[in-house]
């Protein structure tokens, strides 16, 4: 079946050929998907026959918009965040989050179905990898959150008074792991003609597979790229993230720093403080040392780094707690003192399960 979000470009332009249409109406009609029509029937500048064509060649299973259906979602107390449950038509489940700055929407999205990193604190993790999104869906992802954004607000769909302005490849799973479909979607939603978002408002999450790091730098130069650390030393992080034992910090901090070297980009680690498990002074010390012999003492990659400190949601299966505010706020004033950048992330969405893999697996205990 031909997926119309993320098909090849020649794919999708021969089979309106084939149904005796002209190419020019693969780009018409994928410009309404990208702005969350998930029906033909809304694609109001086609004609009525065309309309019916496409209508008919999906009922056929030929071609599909891609929707996906919501199962649930929950929006929180102060309305900044909200968190979708979405079904893939194999029946697995996947989560994305809306998040709403005073500088525009920003959708976290996922990248697969499950996670095999089995890293202690995520709920992703829970039941292990089912399987890759493609390029489409997860691009689905963002034009549903568009879409129910313009609903609630009715707002029609050809409109551009509401737009997705930033994307994060943080939901479940480890989008280096899906490197291909994850690097076709950042280009559908970099080009004009897809999403138009800019590299620079795209930000890659990852694990700490070390090998596509530099394939990232190379082949996506532009984009953002964050590293999951949550750890300074290697026996504290091979029990917080088993990737440490194949990538252990000795190998990753030099590809984060060769990271920063080829593309002038700052790169930002992302640090959850766990109670008692990497909160300590100690570990702000070991840290901090860390990142300033990789980022501080090289000419090349001086500055060029960010420590985002997480206040860790509680998931009752893992058995970790969060710090509290007052020790985050003391670990985020030691890294800068001693001349690393660090701010603590904004809370949001504690009260709506909107860690990643949560309200998938609370989903899945009903």
């Amino acid at each position: 079946m031909l997926n119309l979000l993320d098909a090849d470009k020649k794919l999708i332009e021969d089979f309106f050929e084939g149904i005796g249409e002209k190419k020019f109406r693969a780009a018409q009609t994928a410009a309404w998907l990208y702005r969350g029509a998930v029906n033909f029937s809304e694609m109001t500048d086609l004609s009525k026959s065309l309309r019916l064509k496409l209508e008919e060649a999906e009922a056929a299973g030929q071609i599909t918009t891609g929707r996906l259906e919501k199962l649930d979602s929950r929006r929180s107390s102060d309305r900044s965040t909200e968190k979708f449950l979405f079904g893939l038509t194999d029946g697995n489940a996947i989560e994305t989050v809306l998040m709403k700055y005073k500088y525009g929407n920003s959708v976290c999205v996922s990248s697969q179905a499950g996670c095999r990193m089995g890293c202690a604190f995520c709920a992703s993790t829970i039941g292990g990898l089912k399987r890759n999104l493609t390029a489409g869906e997860i691009m689905a992802q963002v034009t549903s959150v568009l879409r129910h954004i313009k609903d609630e607000q009715s707002i029609p769909l050809a409109s551009d008074m509401e737009r997705i302005g930033h994307i994060v490849i943080m939901g479940t799973g480890e989008p280096f792991d899906n490197f291909d479909n994850v690097k076709r979607f950042i280009e559908l939603v970099n080009s004009p003609k897809g999403l138009g978002i800019s590299m620079r408002n795209i930000t890659v999450s990852t694990c700490g597979i070390v090998p596509m790091i530099r394939r990232f730098a190379e082949e996506l130069p532009q984009a953002n790229l964050a590293i999951s650390l949550h750890a300074p030393d290697n026996r504290t992080r091979d029990n917080m993230m088993p990737i440490n034992k194949k990538y252990p910090i000795e190998e990753l901090l030099p590809a984060c720093s060769e990271y920063v070297r080829l593309t002038g980009r700052r790169i930002t680690f992302e640090y959850a403080l766990a109670a008692g498990v990497n909160d300590a002074r100690g570990n702000a010390e070991e840290l901090s040392g860390l990142l300033r012999h990789y980022f501080c003492a090289r000419n090349e990659t001086r500055g060029l780094c960010h420590v985002n400190l997480i206040p860790l949601n509680k998931v009752k299966e893992t058995g970790m707690e969060g710090s509290d505010r007052k020790r985050a706020e003391n670990f985020r004033d030691f890294l800068i003192e001693s001349g690393i950048p660090a701010t603590i992330r904004r809370e949001m969405g504690a009260d709506i399960n909107a860690a990643c893999g949560q309200l998938r697996l609370s989903k899945n205990k009903e």
